[in-house]
């Protein structure tokens, strides 16, 4: 590797870990079907950790670049919608929670998706609603893991959580596709910009 490239590689770490995290998803999801779920609780915590360590390298040594800002949300997204759809397929989870959340992200990908086909695209700026949102669902699918991975007695508790981050997807769901129309709409006819939309601010 060119002395150059060498120095720069660092700046790549943060990336690196977020590919880690992609590549982890196949194994983790193994492990649910196949009813591991002990393994699998300790594969998604340290799958969680990795998310907080990249974002935390890349925000303190300034390693930010615009590949890690796309495939940070890919990740995160990759790996919930796979662990909610093999938990709600093997009865861990309500069927409807995981539909929710698979409908929520493919939702958000597909608008993101269009405006970028339709020459509108939207900058990667999550919302407040969005960043607590994954939060609830990342928390939700560790405890379920955890409950049936170590055989805790958490189900009083888990039931509340299910309700209240099934109320919080579909909300957000609203207001991401609601910002996305506002940000459609400040765009003419024409594909000129009518006015600066709040809705540009909205995506992953």
């Amino acid at each position: 590797m060119p002395r150059k490239e060498l120095s720069k590689f660092p700046v790549y770490v943060p990336n690196i870990i977020t590919i880690a995290r992609i590549f982890s998803v196949p194994v983790m999801i193994w492990m649910i079907v196949t009813d591991n779920l002990f393994s699998a609780f300790f594969l998604f915590l340290v799958a969680g950790l990795s998310d907080a360590l990249d974002g935390f390298l890349a925000r303190r040594f300034h390693w930010q670049t615009e590949l890690g800002a796309y495939l940070d949300p890919i990740a995160d997204k990759t790996m919930l919608t796979s662990v909610y759809t093999a938990l709600a397929f093997h009865g861990h989870i309500p069927i409807w929670l995981g539909i929710l959340v698979v409908s929520r992200d493919l939702l958000i990908v597909g608008a993101v998706v269009l405006a970028w086909l339709l020459e509108r695209p939207l900058k990667i700026r999550p919302m407040l609603i969005g960043k607590v949102n994954t939060g609830l669902q990342i928390g939700l699918a560790a405890a379920v893991l955890a409950e049936k991975g170590l055989e805790l007695a958490w189900r009083p508790y888990i039931v509340p959580l299910i309700w209240v981050t099934g109320l919080l997807t579909a909300l957000s769901a609203f207001l991401y596709l609601a910002a996305w129309l506002r940000h459609m709409a400040s765009y003419d006819i024409n594909g000129g910009i009518n006015k600066p939309g709040p809705g540009s601010r909205a995506v992953l």
